[in-house]
């Protein structure tokens, strides 16, 4: 899915109330948008973030106190070729943070190359905070899955699996248990960083579940506020699978835990059989305890691998 472009606008009016924030300079530019270049070369959102000091190309860059100094004590020729340089690299917006007041060299730069330029009193470390996690996430890698996405036990959880062995049906049971419903059917993935990524649901299917025989539920009426969450990392992949399915693909118990790629991040994953008799909410519940255990390096499987080797050597 490809990321909708930010423009100045909309970056200003996202901002306006939380930094309070003025538009001082290039407000004929309001259509001025990130490179897409630059988005595509950023290993994330927050590549399109810096300071002057370290200042790239097509990146917004904020302006603190120390960032005002560099430019104004120096000689006139020095500040207008620092200015002039800033132009040369194009930056879809100037933030002009710590209340600082931009030089009237910067203001006209800005009108005659028609950059915007805003200005707050908050930190520049502030600003360019709130900003990075903007654009982390407006910018991140992004793809839809298939599955009921749960926050279960504090754990973000996916079930997905094969049609018609009961994803929602266990949704609903997971729900009554004490658990909290994010997305049934589709689930939007976004990666916000290098190692974590995030799940929420498509607007349209809010707080929604879909049960066979029953039709759509409103989770949030039926259970209430505490049934349903607006997102949640993504932790454990829970695939439902027909008996001949995990005797032909899968090993009874893996040596290694497996995992699935999700957007170049592996997600860890266990494949549950689908029988009748079986309770397979408590079977995810333990799985998901089990994750919890492994997240805080706590390996059943490899102890007792170490337990077994020891009794084999006392025996020998």
């Amino acid at each position: 899915m490809k990321p909708t472009a930010v423009s100045a606008d909309a970056l200003f009016e996202e901002f306006r109330a939380y930094l309070h924030w003025e538009w001082v300079a290039g407000l004929g530019a309001s259509e001025r948008r990130f490179d897409e270049v630059a988005i595509k070369a950023a290993s994330s959102g927050a590549d399109l973030v810096g300071y002057l000091n370290y200042i790239h190309p097509y990146r917004v860059q904020i302006l603190g106190e120390r960032e005002i100094g560099y430019i104004t004590k120096s000689t006139s020729e020095d500040c207008a070729r620092r200015i002039s340089r800033i132009v040369t690299l194009e930056p879809p917006v100037l933030v002009l943070a710590d209340g600082q007041t931009a030089p009237q060299a910067l203001l006209a730069m800005c009108e005659r190359a028609q950059i915007p330029m805003f200005a707050t009193k908050e930190s520049s470390a502030f600003v360019i905070d709130v900003l990075r996690a903007y654009l982390s996430k407006h910018f991140a890698d992004r793809l839809s899955m298939h599955g009921v996405f749960m926050d279960i036990l504090g754990v973000g959880v996916l079930i997905t699996g094969e049609s018609g062995l009961g994803k929602s049906e266990l949704g609903l049971e997971l729900i009554s248990r004490g658990n909290g419903l994010v997305a049934d059917d589709a689930v939007d993935l976004f990666r916000i960083n290098q190692t974590t990524i995030e799940g929420r649901c498509p607007e349209l299917l809010q707080n929604l579940l879909e049960v066979r025989g029953i039709g759509l539920l409103d989770i949030r009426s039926i259970f209430g506020e505490t049934a349903v969450r607006r997102k949640m990392r993504l932790k454990l992949i829970v695939h439902l699978v027909r008996r001949e399915t995990l005797e032909r693909d899968y090993e009874r118990i893996p040596y290694e835990p497996l995992t699935q790629d999700v957007l170049g991040i592996p997600v860890r994953k266990v494949v549950i059989q689908v029988v009748a008799g079986r309770n397979i909410a408590v079977l995810v519940e333990a799985a998901v305890r089990n994750t919890i255990l492994q997240l805080r390096g706590i390996d059943t499987y490899q102890e007792f691998v170490e337990r077994h080797r020891k009794a084999m050597s006392d025996d020998s």
